[in-house]
């Protein structure tokens, strides 16, 4: 996912001369409690982050951020570090840029954080709401300011040998961050020559396909997940494609959506709680899949054979809690596929490949099986536009 915004960040700056140029960022930060921090212990921690925002497209970037932290607290080390990515959207105000930004993603922790280092859980999905304020010092570097909501939820287990939650109600789940540092602009917002100047580019009609597409699994890695969990997962649905950010590396590069109306997952009927099967007897979870957020790099555009590769991420929702009872309804999805797509004729090309399909609830709850499968993928694509 993370690698989607970085390709698409440094391929616009390079496309798109009339836009505004990408933001990299960096400070210090101080998270309001330790993740630890009970009542009557509580203990901020000091940090650093750094941030790549893509250029703007009607005031809205794309947007990366790293944060990590240190201290101790209770006897225990306090060490977690946060990977999102969502968007921003900056607003001006004179010779300062307001900004807010929403972002979604991991945290992880050291597995010792607990009361006199106590084990828990490790990893947690995270969230961050915020903005700031960019002030000018020079023409390509600004002072940045800003702060905002962090939710995780981590938990503690019984034992290090057993990895049971236990109640953790106590401990926090909700925390404020402040950040101070620099953001530096790369090519800040250039002129474009006017109308009836040299340099006028007549527009093109865009480039965009449906696709009509078909998945399932054939095997099992074992990447993010445990390898106990067996599970098959079969979809159906739509993608759209469109040629959003030109050409990078020789490939086309276009903007990937997706909606799998269709998705079944076949489970065991009974697991535990980390998803490992209590049965032999299998189920089928009926589901509905989307992917707002994607990448695609088609090289060879317009010949017989091109091969393609794209990656996509959004969420997953079933009607049962999928891989374990303790788990959850709705999960967080990741894709990476290669193949090859075959031009029929003008309107129609074939295409097939090998994908890569992961899911899971991201410690939402602390029950977090995952699933991660070899899937085939095929369908039919059909050119939209003018011909």
């Amino acid at each position: 996912m993370l690698l989607i915004f970085l390709v698409t960040a440094l391929n616009v700056s390079a496309q798109s001369s009339n836009a505004s140029s990408w933001q990299i960022s960096g400070g210090v930060s101080w998270l309001s409690n330790s993740i630890n921090g009970v009542a009557g212990v509580r203990q901020p921690l000091p940090g650093w982050g750094v941030s790549l925002a893509a250029p703007a497209s009607r005031n809205l970037r794309f947007k990366i951020r790293y944060s990590g932290y240190l201290g101790n607290n209770l006897g225990a080390p306090q060490h977690p570090y946060f990977i999102v990515a969502g968007v921003q959207y900056d607003h001006r105000l004179g010779k300062e840029n307001l900004f807010a930004e929403a972002l979604f993603g991991d945290c992880g922790l050291n597995g010792n954080w607990g009361p006199h280092q106590s084990p828990g859980s490790r990893a947690s999905f995270a969230t961050l709401l915020g903005g700031g304020v960019d002030t000018p010092v020079s023409r390509h570097l600004a002072m940045r300011f800003e702060g905002g909501y962090q939710y995780t939820n981590f938990t503690l287990y019984k034992s290090v040998a057993n990895e049971q939650p236990l109640d953790s109600s106590g401990y926090p789940k909700n925390f404020a961050s402040i950040s101070a540092g620099l953001v530096w602009t790369p090519h800040p917002e250039a002129h474009s020559t006017g109308e009836f100047g040299r340099n006028r580019v007549e527009r093109q009609p865009i480039k965009s396909e449906l696709v009509f597409e078909d998945i399932g699994s054939i095997g099992h890695f074992h990447i993010y997940t445990s390898s106990g969990v067996k599970a098959g997962l079969h979809a159906g649905g739509l993608e759209y494609d469109r040629n959003s950010w030109g050409q990078f590396l020789g490939a086309r590069m276009d903007y990937v959506a997706e909606v799998l109306p269709v998705a079944v997952l076949n489970q065991p009927t009974n697991a535990d709680f980390w998803g490992n099967p209590l049965s032999t007897n299998m189920e089928n979870i009926p589901g509905l899949a989307i992917a707002p957020i994607g990448l695609r790099m088609l090289w060879r555009d317009g010949k017989r054979i091109m091969p393609y590769a794209f990656s996509k991420g959004g969420m997953i929702g079933f009607s049962k809690k999928a891989l374990s009872p303790t788990a959850s309804y709705e999960n967080f999805t990741l894709q990476f596929s290669l193949g090859v797509q075959c031009r029929l004729n003008e309107r129609w090309d074939f295409r097939a490949g090998l994908l890569y399909f992961h899911f899971s609830n991201n410690f939402i709850v602390p029950s977090n099986p995952g699933f991660d499968s070899t899937s085939y993928s095929g369908g039919f694509s059909y050119h939209l536009g003018k011909r």
